[in-house]
């Protein structure tokens, strides 16, 4: 069994699901209007006697400070980044705002990053991104 994320559009349930294999992978994007990046890594994990993924948010980081960006006051600067962990770690989804006004979200597996329309194009909605599992 392969763990991984499953990206999907909410609005169309006639676009087919697609499946990135990813234990560990970080999701990225930059403010559209500060231009500051921001990142936060995740786990995909099976929790003890179940079957059903879950995403486990592991550490998060914004690349300055910026209106509407503030990083958490326990967040340190390390090389011009603030780094924190975040509040709520256990996530059932994400839901990506995906405007054709903006810069796409990255995914980064294995430090090798490409924006989501790279599996998914966008519709200007919403798009889930949430943990699954393939055999």
């Amino acid at each position: 069994m392969w763990l991984g994320i499953c990206l999907s559009l909410l609005a169309s349930a006639s676009t087919p699901e697609v499946f990135v294999p990813a234990e560990r992978f970080t999701l990225a994007w930059m403010h559209s209007i500060e231009r500051v990046r921001w990142e936060e890594d995740y786990r995909v994990e099976l929790t003890a006697g179940s079957a059903t993924p879950v995403l486990r948010a592991t550490q998060a980081r914004i690349r300055g400070s910026a209106a509407g960006m503030e990083p958490p006051d326990d967040a340190r600067l390390v090389e011009g980044w603030y780094v924190y962990t975040p509040a709520q770690t256990w996530l059932p989804e994400l839901r990506l705002t995906r405007s054709p006004y903006t810069a796409d979200y990255e995914v980064c597996v294995a430090d090798r990053c490409a924006p989501v329309h790279t599996w998914l194009p966008s519709d200007g909605g919403i798009t889930r991104l949430r943990p699954c599992t393939r055999p």
